[in-house]
């Protein structure tokens, strides 16, 4: 069985060229067109993934092939293709940075390049910067390793096929031609003005989420609007190619990404779950295919809102709080007593809780600010987080359990990423009294072992890793094991 979606990738020649904005662009002006279009981000980043909900009304996914791996990253992206008429994927960095850069999922996705470049301070050396990105593609091609196997050091062989081009800050019409005419056997499908008047608001760890409404209706519209005036949007619909599931061995072992096996569970347990899902302006940062893996293996999810709530649903049987930004929320959520009382007295309980980056600093006993202000939070581990003028942490971790918990088994392992501006800042106080232990053993992205993590006090977990389900397939369904564990005990 072969499974063929149309689509695309846009990249950039370095961070910061405006692929997010062209991106956006294009998604809006794709819908305007009454396309049905599906977008898929490369790596670990939410915040982007989120404004691509924003701008297409359904969910946008996470492709990540450090953590996932080349099959399931070629799973989701078809699985989540296949009703869709078109197919965009957000780069990261610039196209070949990175062991696991844009260039390397173009390539194990069969989807052709779209590449942006910012044009503010050039003009005829626009080609030459072209030339270099096709012309790289090639030689590297020739340098892999000619292994496919996404989830070690090992570099693939690729070749990256160019759909086409886009310039960001043009000056002028006058501007544009210049650029255009300097490029040789690739299309210009189109431009961006300098004077574009869309700006989506930054904070520390990037844009501002979709939660909390950065961009209007308006302002959508309009760059929908400026996209099909200055960009040949059916041209690149028509660029746009039909990608190939990736082969397992045989054709037998073809397969789009399955729904979770639960044999060895109780059927009436399993559909009968309900987790607990933070999720609100303060805690947004999920990889969606969390929370489908965890539906996929019986779960019925919840939603509510630490903010605003005062208690979490009823017939919870275990809470998930995720990322986002507690601290620009702190006092809001520090006076939320009622949330605040309900979740620890439940983590005393011994009932389940897993919480990731902005989750686990709201279990523990507060958070100092910017400004070093502090404010009490739900107290789980006997912890305080501090929040730094500098990033504390950032790239890929993997994650080997020491213990038995939420996640799995002993010995499991596990593949994530952590990004943070806040540190703990008493970490050795009171573990021995309270009984809260580390229970992660990790390496970072090239291997090398790091700090242990994964903070664990009687069933409840917290990181500042955030885990993607996807990495090991038993995940959700030894989730659903622990939650059934430590309710029946």
């Amino acid at each position: 069985m072969r499974n063929i979606t149309k689509g695309l990738v846009i990249a950039g020649t370095h961070s910061g060229c405006g692929k997010t904005t062209v991106t956006l662009g294009i998604l809006a002006a794709l819908k305007k067109k009454d396309l049905k279009v599906q977008s898929f981000k490369t790596g670990p980043d939410f915040i982007d993934a989120g404004l691509h909900k924003l701008i297409i009304g359904r969910p946008s996914r996470n492709l990540d092939l450090w953590m996932c791996g080349e099959d399931y990253v070629r799973d989701c992206f078809q699985k989540f293709s296949a009703d869709a008429d078109i197919s965009v994927v957000e780069g990261v960095m610039g196209l070949y940075d990175g062991k696991f850069s844009t260039a390397h999922l173009a390539s194990a996705l069969n989807l052709p390049v779209l590449l942006v470049v910012d044009a503010y301070g050039i003009a005829e050396s626009a080609g030459a910067v072209v030339r270099g990105f096709t012309e790289y593609s090639a030689e590297a091609g020739k340098r892999g390793s000619g292994k496919e196997d996404f989830r070690t050091s090992e570099l693939p062989n690729f070749r990256t096929e160019f759909a086409g081009v886009i310039f960001n800050r043009v000056a002028s019409e006058n501007h544009f031609k210049r650029l255009k005419d300097s490029v040789l056997d690739v299309p210009v499908l189109g431009y961006l003005p300098r004077d574009l008047d869309f700006e989506i608001p930054h904070r520390h760890l990037g844009l501002t989420v979709a939660e909390e409404e950065p961009i209007t209706a308006e302002n959508i519209d309009k760059l929908s609007d400026t996209v099909l005036k200055y960009v040949d949007v059916d041209e690149i619909v028509r660029k746009s190619k039909s990608g190939e599931a990736g082969k397992r061995g045989s054709t037998e072992e073809q397969r789009l990404l399955p729904d979770f096996p639960t044999s060895e569970l109780p059927s009436f347990r399993t559909s009968t779950l309900k987790v607990a899902v933070a999720y609100d302006k303060a805690f947004c940062f999920y990889y969606e295919d969390n929370l489908d893996l965890l539906k996929a293996a019986g779960v019925q999810v919840l939603l509510f809102s630490p903010l605003t709530d005062k208690k979490f649903p009823d017939d919870t049987d275990a809470i998930y709080i995720g990322g986002g930004y507690p601290e620009l929320y702190a006092k809001q959520l520090s006076e939320n007593r009622a949330m605040l009382e309900s979740v620890r007295s439940w983590a005393d309980e011994g009932k389940p809780v897993y919480a990731e980056c902005g989750g686990f600093m709201y279990l523990t006993e507060g958070i100092y600010d910017f400004g070093d202000l502090f404010y009490p939070m739900a107290g789980a581990f006997p912890l305080k987080t501090k929040m730094t003028k500098g990033r504390v942490k950032l790239g890929y971790r993997e994650v080997t359990l020491k213990h038995d918990s939420i996640l799995g088994a002993k010995g499991a392992s596990l593949r994530g990423h952590e990004f943070h501006y806040s540190e703990v800042i008493n970490s050795d106080q009171r573990s021995a009294v309270s009984g809260q232990q580390l229970i992660y053993s990790v390496k970072d992205g090239s291997g090398n072992i790091i700090q242990n993590e994964g903070y664990s006090i009687k069933n409840t977990l917290g990181s500042y890793i955030h885990i993607h389900f996807g990495s090991n397939y038993s995940t959700a369904e030894n989730f659903i094991k622990f939650c059934m564990g430590a309710l029946w005990k």
